[in-house]
């Protein structure tokens, strides 16, 4: 019948916390009411309130387009929709001094739960428990709404897996494995908790300043309505919106794995915030992302990190113990809120080590691979770009029975034949002129090294990985 969906909770469960691949779940949220959720039909559920949103050149800039370098206004959707569409805004409104066809617009990372507080009933609207998560709905979910060309920077995400549903519009993702890591050049500033960031636009590549980048395997899906992309664990992402209007909902998984991410965070913290703070600031030097509210004190830190160490052990414990009653006990479920940006408080503690194993029984998946991937019309594989270089393809691929979707359009990274803007940003721009030698070559001033160029190094992601390893071990002695 129409009505069947092609897995089960279970089995679309298993495949989730299974995959170490991009994939798409296609024909499995067809009766949920929250692929009506387009702009339209949310501004009259918001009926009026306003969201804040960030601005960013449409250009396409050798350098990132990070949050620090972006403009915010707050504005109702119905002004967002106006602007969007192309008509004349009022001289004093919000987007009256943004040109539609130099910036695009994004209200990304609005948590559900925070801006439909007066209506709780419209969590009901998303239904993860489809996917195997019980009591999971938009409660738990993040809300993203934005206009042709809105994007994130690459990063990955230091927790969890994340299931991401298209509503309306089209949005491009391009995804790198782990093991590409190194080829991205990993930064932390801008600092933000459980983001780390690539220097490299991945849209635009500064080849001559990220040589390596040319190792990298893309795998790039243009993501349609009533799809669900699931990103697996620590695969880098930059994500664009290629139509005039896209509007998509997501919701981070919890692993057990996270338990140890967030202690090699609260070292990372600890680190960049000691160091920053204690440097002169300087002008334009907005090390600390918009999301993040103040740089914490150094004993907030350490009181964060202690606290992470323990909850690590705890839950290593109740793992344990999990184990050994496994195989007379059921799985149970717990309901929690995935907030990925939420602000690290000194007293926080997961909800439960206990209950966050039980819910996945993410032991026995570690124990039982799944044993075929059961990819086809119903679940389509991410595959690597063609091996050419060239210019990025802009093929949407739609769901039509294939077995695989990628973009076979152009190589894994090129140069968009788009107006750039050069800036004098980050510590890999061209050197100006005036700081050359006579014989062309730098002046020795603009080859010292910086704090940032010292903080990629104390805090890239395998030396923290070492760093908490070495910490966790003698915590445990």
């Amino acid at each position: 019948g129409e009505d069947v969906k092609p897995f089960t909770p279970g089995k679309a469960k298993e495949i989730v916390m299974s995959l170490q691949q991009p994939a798409v779940f296609c024909n499995m949220v067809g009766d949920w009411p929250a692929l009506h959720w387009n702009v339209k039909y949310l501004s009259t559920v918001l009926d009026g309130k306003t969201i804040q949103f960030r601005l960013g050149l449409k250009t396409v800039d050798l350098v990132p387009q990070f949050e620090t370098r972006c403009s915010y206004v707050k504005a109702t959707l119905e002004e967002f929709l106006a602007w969007s569409c192309g008509q004349p805004s009022c001289p004093s409104g919000p987007f009256s001094c943004y040109e539609y066809s130099k910036y695009w617009a994004y209200a990304d990372y609005k948590y559900i739960a925070r801006i439909f507080e007066d209506k709780p009933e419209i969590f009901q609207d998303i239904r993860w428990s489809d996917f195997g998560f019980p009591g999971r709905s938009g409660k738990e979910s993040t809300l993203w709404i934005g206009s042709e060309g809105a994007n994130t920077p690459c990063h990955l995400d230091s927790y969890g897996c994340n299931l991401v549903l298209q509503v309306q519009g089209r949005k491009r993702w391009h995804l790198f494995p782990p093991g590409d890591t190194s080829f991205l050049y990993p930064t932390r500033i801008p600092y933000e908790e459980s983001s780390i960031f690539s220097k490299v636009n991945v849209a635009n590549p500064d080849l001559k300043h990220f040589p390596e980048f040319r190792n990298t395997t893309a795998h790039v899906v243009t993501l349609s309505p009533g799809q669900v992309l699931l990103v697996p664990r620590h695969w880098w992402h930059y994500v664009e919106s290629i139509d005039s209007i896209t509007v998509s909902v997501n919701s981070w998984i919890e692993l057990d794995a996270d338990h140890e991410a967030r202690v090699e965070e609260a070292i990372t913290r600890m680190v960049v915030c000691a160091v920053k703070s204690a440097e002169n600031p300087t002008d334009g030097d907005s090390w600390l992302n918009p999301t993040e509210v103040e740089a914490t004190s150094h004993e907030i830190n350490l009181q964060y990190l202690n606290k992470a160490v323990s909850t690590y052990f705890k839950c290593q414990e109740a793992s344990v113990s999990e184990q050994a009653r496994s195989s007379s006990a059921g799985v149970g479920q717990r309901t929690g809120a995935s907030c990925k940006r939420k602000k690290r408080e000194v007293g926080w503690e997961p909800e439960g080590c206990r209950s966050l194993t039980h819910e996945f029984g993410f032991s026995a998946f570690k124990a039982e691979k799944l044993q075929k991937i059961p990819f086809g019309p119903h679940l389509i594989q991410v595959l690597p770009q063609s091996q050419e270089i060239g210019s990025m393809g802009a093929v949407a691929v739609e769901s039509d029975g294939r077995d695989h979707l990628h973009e076979n359009e152009g190589g894994r990274f090129g140069k968009l034949h788009w107006a750039r803007k050069q800036s004098v940003m980050s510590n890999h721009c061209e050197v100006p002129a005036c700081h050359m030698d006579a014989d062309g070559s730098p002046k020795a001033s603009q080859m010292a090294l910086s704090t940032n160029d010292l903080l990629d190094c104390l805090v890239n992601p395998h030396v923290i990985s070492l760093v908490a390893q070495l910490l966790l071990e003698r915590r445990g002695v």
